[in-house]
């Protein structure tokens, strides 16, 4: 059974003994709907290898299970183990790692699941509280990630999808764009949960294979500009560089002048072109 609606969850649950765990952030998918929404933007074929995080009960590990060549799925609720065992026991192509993915080497875990000529998809139910650091760790990691599909709270969707000059433009706006082209793919309803969550959520697509034609000298460099400037969002560029970075302001005016830019902007300003330019002036 592919627990894909309330009463099934319920009973799913109930037969286990297992509760949702609010410290886990488990909020799980009970729309299918929702779920056949996520496995057409991920579209999984025959030489698709799927990077699952949080498969919770494992409605969406099936559904791709079905179509992938294989899914390696990374829960850290071992409690969860006797669901995920009846859940996908008719999938030989599914392997579970019960760790903690902030603790994991994904690359390591990955090479040797890994076949020439295959492509890697990166999907997930994020857990509200670590959304962040997981997407950061996955498009950081270096995996050949062709594309990721991810579940995340509405407002992290709309700081994914922004644009240059609004309030929601920030890290993470320029840290997922660096890495593809972004969009929204639908928002979801707290109703398509069980438990349901306070908040609404929404399926984002990251395109890595549509990458912008920018590319920084030394990408660790940008990315230490990038959260100096929107560390201190108020501040003006200039101050606001010298202050994360702690470099005399002396310095950081000349470099932020040499990169075309008003060390007077402050960064929701600045497109991702104007980030590179100035994270490879740092970077000399």
């Amino acid at each position: 059974m592919t627990p894909v609606s309330a009463r099934e969850v319920k009973e799913l649950l109930r037969r286990h003994g297992v509760i949702a765990k609010k410290g886990y952030g488990q909020n799980f998918l009970v729309d299918g709907r929702v779920l056949e929404i996520i496995v057409r933007a991920v579209a999984p074929d025959a030489h698709t290898v799927v990077l699952e995080v949080g498969p919770g009960l494992g409605a969406l590990t099936s559904a791709l299970a079905e179509r992938a060549k294989r899914v390696v799925a990374i829960e850290k609720d071992a409690s969860l183990r006797p669901v995920l065992d009846e859940v996908l026991s008719r999938h030989g192509n599914v392997e579970i790692v019960y760790e903690d993915c902030l603790k994991v080497d994904l690359r390591a875990l990955m090479a040797p699941r890994m076949a020439q000529g295959e492509r890697l998809v990166f999907a997930a139910n994020l857990p509200y509280y670590v959304t962040t650091p997981i997407l950061f760790q996955v498009l950081e990691s270096e995996l050949p990630v062709s594309r990721a599909v991810v579940m995340v709270q509405r407002e992290v969707a709309d700081r994914m999808v922004a644009e240059p000059g609004g309030k929601d433009y920030g890290v993470l706006s320029v840290g997922v764009q660096y890495r593809g082209r972004v969009r929204r793919v639908a928002n979801v309803p707290p109703s398509a949960f069980l438990p349901q969550p306070g908040v609404e959520s929404a399926v984002v697509e990251i395109d890595c294979e549509m990458r912008p034609a920018v590319r920084a000298a030394d990408e660790a460099v940008l990315f230490r500009v990038v959260r100096a400037a929107f560390g201190t969002r108020r501040k003006t560029l200039e101050n606001a560089l010298a202050a994360g970075l702690g470099e005399p302001k002396e310095a950081v005016r000349h470099k932020v002048t040499a990169a075309g830019i008003d060390p007077g902007t402050r960064a929701e300003r600045l497109s991702l072109a104007d980030f590179v330019r100035l994270a490879d002036e740092f970077a000399q």
